[in-house]
């Protein structure tokens, strides 16, 4: 039969890359500021990439929302921004040849966060061109709702100075906070420990176990706190607590991750804070987690993803992908995890075992609640959000008007002054 060359999509000419936008987001919590072991957060911030192509089409995607956005802004705009005004819209191709021109100098971090802002973009602008969701272009959607996990009884402590935490109150207050996501639906929390003494966050711990009860699963973020040199004797506190352990180490200490799973009898989860195929294998080659963790927004994007996931596939490793930032790369992380088969299959998804999940941020965020058109992502009845399908790309629409009431512009003057 003849191609109907009426239906064919041009993706030549026009659909070239013609202008960069960026969007530096702040969003103060005021009171509502919380801790993890390793510092406050007064605010959530992030970095939105706006693509225009000369046929006008536009797409976003998200990077920055690690530490200050402004490096990876910066990387954007400075080096490798240019680089791409004017080429064809192909997400893969302009990613891969990003990360060789960067590779001397950007190998994790700084500008392989902002490669996914753009990748993830690109994405969205693919999708929007041929009128089809991005999970259908990354190969197909096995589900059109994702199963979900709550994140959050952090420290909740309007204060400067952690030392100065009642244990007691903390303990209630998360106990309390993990009952409310159990009324929610939700079926398993992750908490976070590793501010306080391991006695003091057993105490917490134990106050949420006790709260949500055993059919409910319950992880824990260490955030970097164990010492290699010591993990079995940190490691026996958790064992008939928790689901899995994650970041029990620092992410560069690969040697002590391999020495912390192999003397746990909890699966180790980690790598949210790896970027690219590379820093994955290493974890993978040398055995140090059960459950891997990329960051759309910071790993490399969706092209780098699917590379993680099927190297991780061959390892025997599950993927749950970590998600921080805004609705952007909330939506990016589910259309992803819409694509990821069981692993290993069965007949019956057994949830948290072989069923792919993510990660669903209960922590304060007007980031990813408040910048959408007639969109905000909820679990519903099934322990599950829904991919955003009915519209093409990304399937969400930004409210500008919301995003330019959270950008905070960089202002540089050429002069270093103190904080």
């Amino acid at each position: 039969m003849e191609h109907d060359k009426k239906k064919t999509v041009d993706l030549s000419e026009d659909f070239v890359i013609e202008k960069i936008e960026l969007f530096i987001l702040r969003a103060p919590l005021g009171s509502k500021k919380f801790w993890s072991s390793q510092s406050s957060f007064p605010e959530r911030n992030s970095l939105l990439v706006k693509i225009t192509t000369k046929d006008g089409l536009q797409g976003w995607g998200e990077a920055g929302q690690y530490g200050p956005p402004e490096p990876v802004a910066t990387a954007i705009e400075h080096v490798l921004g240019p680089r791409i005004i004017g080429k064809r819209v192909q997400p893969t191709k302009i990613s891969e040849e990003l990360y060789c021109f960067s590779r001397d100098f950007g190998q994790r971090g700084t500008y392989v966060e902002a490669i996914s802002g753009i990748d993830v973009a690109l994405w969205d602008l693919l999708g929007k061109k041929l009128g089809a969701p991005v999970c259908e272009l990354l190969g197909g959607a096995f589900r059109k709702r994702v199963k979900v996990y709550a994140t959050g009884c952090y420290y909740r402590h309007d204060s400067n100075d952690p030392s100065t935490i009642d244990v007691k109150e903390s303990a209630q207050a998360a106990a309390q906070e993990a009952l409310r996501f159990k009324k929610a639906g939700f079926k398993a929390v992750k908490m976070k420990v590793g501010l306080l003494s391991v006695d003091d966050d057993l105490k917490r711990v134990a106050a949420v176990r006790k709260a949500i009860g055993p059919e409910i699963a319950l992880m824990v973020d260490q955030t970097m706190r164990i010492l290699p040199a010591q993990p079995a004797e940190w490691l026996k506190n958790w064992k008939n607590l928790v689901r899995w352990f994650e970041e029990p180490v620092n992410p560069e200490d690969i040697e002590g991750y391999r020495r912390v799973r192999a003397a746990s009898t909890v699966p180790i989860a980690g790598g949210e804070c790896s970027f690219m195929r590379y820093g994955f294998r290493d974890y993978f080659v040398k055995g140090c987690v059960d459950i891997a963790q990329p960051d759309i927004a910071a790993s490399g994007g969706l092209s780098e993803f699917v590379k993680i996931c099927a190297l991780a596939s061959t390892f025997g490793v599950t993927v749950i992908p970590h998600v921080w930032g805004s609705a952007v790369g909330l939506a990016a992380g589910l259309h992803a995890v819409a694509t990821m088969p069981m692993s290993p299959f069965t007949a019956n998804p057994s949830y948290l075992e072989n069923e792919p999940v993510i990660e669903f941020d209960r922590n304060p965020n007007p980031l990813r609640d408040d910048i959408l058109k007639g969109l905000k992502f909820q679990i519903g009845p099934d322990g599950a959000v829904g991919v955003p399908m009915d519209k093409p790309g990304l399937g969400i629409e930004i409210d500008e008007d919301a995003v330019k009431r959270f950008h905070a512009p960089v202002k540089s003057r050429g002069l270093v002054s103190k904080l």
